[in-house]
């Protein structure tokens, strides 16, 4: 079974993404692997665009509502039923449901995989054996970009920038917390706090041991879901959700 599994993913996800890198990488004046990088990231994340919309803003909303949910634990303390019963309703006045966002972020992690892996091991000359018979084979490949990074080695500078997107993103799709006038500690708010730091402190120690041309991939993606969560934000008027 799980030979299956990952002949699959080599035969519809690995195999097609790896042969139309190397497609862009012949094709493009002065075969430049970065910007091969670059543009077979836009094409994927613009293939992704509509399916990932939703999932920006379930998360976006439920990120709004926390605050409300919380309150409503309060004051409902003690009553598991009402607290349930009461949080319900809040998501059907929302229109949103906690597990809106799950299918399409799960249609997108095989695809994401498939990309590390091409990124990772693509690099490799032997890896040219999964060229389809049409597409042409570069023989060796330059893996650097405008001549100057070496995607194959770790970059400390890309690891950083990655890391930075990552914090601009993740800092993007948290509301801005309102004052806690009671001053009582709030473990959510708390959380999502120390999230906001660990993702991209995670980011940038992964991508350290790891080729560039993943920190490159990594980056560019970032900054493509900052820019679509600016678009789709601008049009996302904040919920004004009664707690009565």
């Amino acid at each position: 079974m799980f030979e299956f599994l990952v002949y699959l993913f080599n035969t519809f996800l690995y195999r097609p993404l790896f042969n139309f890198l190397i497609l862009i990488y012949y094709y493009l004046p002065g075969h430049d692997f970065g910007v091969a990088i670059i543009v077979l990231t836009l094409v994927v994340r613009l293939i992704l665009y509509f399916p990932s919309l939703k999932s920006i803003k379930s998360q976006r909303l439920l990120s709004e509502l926390q605050p409300k949910i919380v309150e409503l634990q309060k004051k409902h303390e003690g009553n598991k039923e009402k607290q349930a019963k009461a949080t319900l309703e809040m998501y059907q006045k929302a229109k949103v449901s906690p597990f809106s966002g799950c299918l399409p972020a799960l249609i997108q992690l095989p695809i994401l995989i498939a990309l590390y892996r091409v990124f990772w091991q693509g690099l490799k000359t032997e890896e040219l054996v999964n060229l389809y018979s049409f597409i042409p084979n570069p023989g060796l490949i330059k893996a650097s970009f405008l001549g100057l990074l070496d995607l194959t080695k770790p970059s400390v500078i890309l690891a950083v920038i990655a890391g930075i997107l990552q914090f601009v993103q993740t800092k993007t799709m948290t509301p801005q917390a309102k004052r806690n006038e009671n001053k009582k500690p709030d473990f959510t708010l708390a959380m999502q706090k120390q999230m906001l730091y660990i993702f991209p402190v995670f980011t940038v120690f992964i991508l350290l041991r790891l080729p560039a041309a993943l920190g490159f991939y990594w980056a560019i993606s970032s900054l493509f879901s900052i820019i679509q969560q600016y678009l789709v934000f601008k049009k996302i008027k904040p919920n004004k959700i009664s707690l009565c």
